[in-house]
């Protein structure tokens, strides 16, 4: 891309992302679906020591809208995850796509599951990679999107020879990064943060500010993942071959993201007031028919 042409991708006047943009991407199901038709997401997240980050992830898929939750994970996650959704299947099956390393730490990873995270992000289906996956973000050929916050994507930029960005860059620095990221990783990008930006490495940027500062808070970035996640799959029934179309899926997601975390802190009044992840969750199914209502008027 031209300088110009990077200029005008991360002006803020042109890659705002909105309910009307989120509409045209959010799959409608129809009388001939079925729960696989739907889109099934593949979840393997969560580990002994962290699995609430499992059920997390799991509950916002659920609540975003898909046909079918497969948790291949710890038992421990498992059997809470069944406790909070027991129409979460632990079995193993196809998928239209995964969500992989919320609520994990790489340097406790076995491996049996270093491999099967491999396997997954050489495989065809799109890769939704978060937080104890970062270190694979460049494995495989798997079309993906990485979801590191500020210094997640630090780390992550220093592991593939880039400079760190620093906590104090400005809005447009972030989205130079982003950018530089999402081409040196061939991947798309979602940086999180007060504006989260979405970087293809095609040079394609939207930026998401629907969010609260309530939102920083434990669990709502494994909410995050579950919410893409389920939104790629449902999109994926079609099946998603190239990073490039994976933009508007994850700044859909990110977008639904925040309007939950708003509404469910505007319910304490003007100006909000605390949130839990799970607040955010309850919020999505009348966020998501909110945004649907969009493509009516």
């Amino acid at each position: 891309m031209s300088g110009e042409g990077l200029e005008a991708a991360i002006d803020p006047t042109t890659a705002e992302w909105t309910a009307e943009r989120a509409s045209s991407v959010l799959r409608v199901p129809t009388a001939s679906d079925d729960k696989y038709s739907r889109g099934v997401l593949g979840v393997r997240t969560g580990s002994t020591r962290y699995p609430g980050a499992a059920v997390l992830g799991v509950e916002a898929a659920w609540r975003t809208g898909l046909g079918m939750v497969r948790y291949l994970g710890p038992e421990r996650a498992q059997n809470l995850i069944l406790a909070r959704r027991p129409e979460t299947v632990t079995a193993d099956g196809r998928v239209q796509a995964w969500l992989i390393g919320s609520g994990t730490d790489a340097a406790d990873r076995p491996a049996s599951e270093d491999a099967a995270l491999r396997r997954i992000l050489d495989s065809d289906l799109p890769v939704v990679v978060d937080a104890g996956a970062l270190d694979l973000a460049g494995v495989g050929s798997a079309p993906r999107i990485v979801t590191p916050h500020g210094r997640e994507h630090d780390r992550l930029r220093e592991s593939i020879g880039l400079a760190p960005v620093g906590g104090d860059a400005d809005d447009a620095a972030r989205q130079r990064a982003a950018l530089e990221t999402a081409r040196t990783l061939g991947a798309t990008v979602l940086l999180k943060g007060a504006r989260t930006i979405v970087a293809t490495p095609g040079g394609w940027v939207a930026r998401v500010t629907s969010g609260t500062p309530w939102l920083a808070t434990a669990g709502t970035g494994d909410v995050l993942g579950g919410i893409i996640g389920a939104v790629v799959a449902a999109a994926s029934v079609e099946p998603v071959s190239d990073t490039e179309s994976l933009g508007a899926l994850a700044a859909t997601g990110a977008w639904l993201h925040g309007r939950a975390a708003t509404a469910a802190a505007d319910r304490h009044g003007e100006g909000g007031g605390p949130i839990t992840a799970l607040d955010i969750t309850e919020e999505l199914p009348g966020i998501v028919a909110s945004v649907l209502a969009h493509r009516m008027r």
